[in-house]
């Protein structure tokens, strides 16, 4: 009865272990099962190298840190609907959690004068200067397009280029013209009016690359005043300055021959009782500084300076005012009040100026 009752006993402990690891592994599974359901599934791509994982963690800056992703601060992370995502930002339960990760480069861009290093992760390089090189219409681009895909360590050199007018004004020389005058002495020369230079005015379009010129056209061409022509004006008067200093102011000069007379019978044939002694062809009573000429030569009226070579004094200023018999041609006849004078004169060669009224 022993033996019998202990395989009881053992059976009833045998049944009772099995339900007990039933049950361990029962609740084991079930826990296994509640464990994967819990879990999220991620997909994630860096620069399109593509991985699936299951995570329980909740943000996409665990799930990042699990998986040893790093991610630096010019990196882009963004979902499925191309939207940024943040380190806080929350997987979700239901369905595939997408992460994508493109990694930014350097690029070096001179503009302005100095290097720029851009650290990006667009695709062009009109997306990466959006926000960091601002570009005006006219400004063009060296070593790249605005289309060209960005590479790793690109160069590009941003060329500023603006166009401007500048007004030119260029002075228009004046000229000289020169015109006589019978007032003056020949050989004076007087301004009778300032010259005074015009301006013409020429508009350019120019083209500068970073401030330097490198283009330009003309647009407009105008005077916008006149030049003034200088007006000189030159004596056509003749002058001779005498032995004495003085300046005559003549109409020609004739060398001649001049001889001497008195008002006395020997020289014209005339008593003092005669009406008509002492009194010139012209009328006037005849004194120092009347001459007698040929008309045909010198006219009658005409005031002459006779100027007399050497040391003899120059008979000086007269009147052409009389005439006579052999007066002819080249000679002339000066009147002395002195015979003496007359005789000590006898006959010179003289220069005689005819002079303006």
């Amino acid at each position: 009865m022993i033996p019998l009752a202990k395989n009881i006993k053992r059976y009833f402990s045998l049944k009772e272990v099995a339900i007990v690891l039933l049950a361990v592994v029962i609740s084991v599974s079930a826990g296994i099962g509640v464990f994967f359901s819990l879990k999220t599934d991620v997909a994630i791509s860096v620069d399109g190298k593509e991985f699936d994982v299951k995570t329980m963690k909740t943000t996409v800056g665990e799930v990042l840190e699990q998986n040893g992703i790093n991610v630096y601060e010019d990196d882009n992370v963004s979902n499925k609907e191309n939207k940024k995502l943040s380190f806080d930002s929350k997987l979700q339960k239901i369905g595939k959690n997408e992460i994508h990760i493109k990694r930014a480069i350097p690029i070096y861009v001179y503009v302005d004068g100095q290097e720029k290093k851009l650290m990006t992760y667009l695709d062009t390089v009109k997306e990466a200067f959006a926000d960091n090189v601002k570009l005006s219409a006219l400004d063009r681009l060296e070593g790249a397009n605005l289309e060209d895909k960005i590479v790793k360590d690109m160069k590009i050199k941003v060329v500023r280029v603006k166009e401007d007018e500048v007004k030119e004004d260029i002075p228009i020389a004046f000229n000289e013209t020169k015109r006589e005058n019978s007032r003056l002495d020949k050989g004076v020369v007087r301004t009778a009016r300032e010259g005074k230079e015009g301006i013409r005015e020429k508009l350019y379009k120019i083209v500068l690359e970073d401030g330097i010129e490198v283009a330009r056209a003309l647009k407009s061409d105008k005077v916008l005043s006149t030049p003034i022509d200088k007006i000189l004006e030159f004596g056509t008067i003749l002058n001779h300055k005498t032995s004495r200093g003085e300046t005559l102011r003549y109409q020609k000069v004739l060398n001649m021959r001049a001889t001497a007379y008195t008002a006395s019978f020997a020289d014209t044939g005339k008593h003092p009782d005669d009406p008509g002694f002492g009194i010139t062809y012209t009328g006037a009573k005849v004194r120092k500084g009347m001459i007698a000429v040929d008309p045909k030569v010198i006219p009658l009226g005409s005031r002459v300076f006779v100027e007399v070579a050497g040391d003899t004094p120059d008979y000086g200023y007269a009147v052409a005012a009389d005439i006579g018999g052999a007066i002819k041609g080249d000679l002339i006849d000066l009147y002395f009040d002195d015979a003496k004078a007359v005789d000590r004169w006898g006959c010179k060669r003289v220069k005689l100026y005819v002079l303006i009224d």
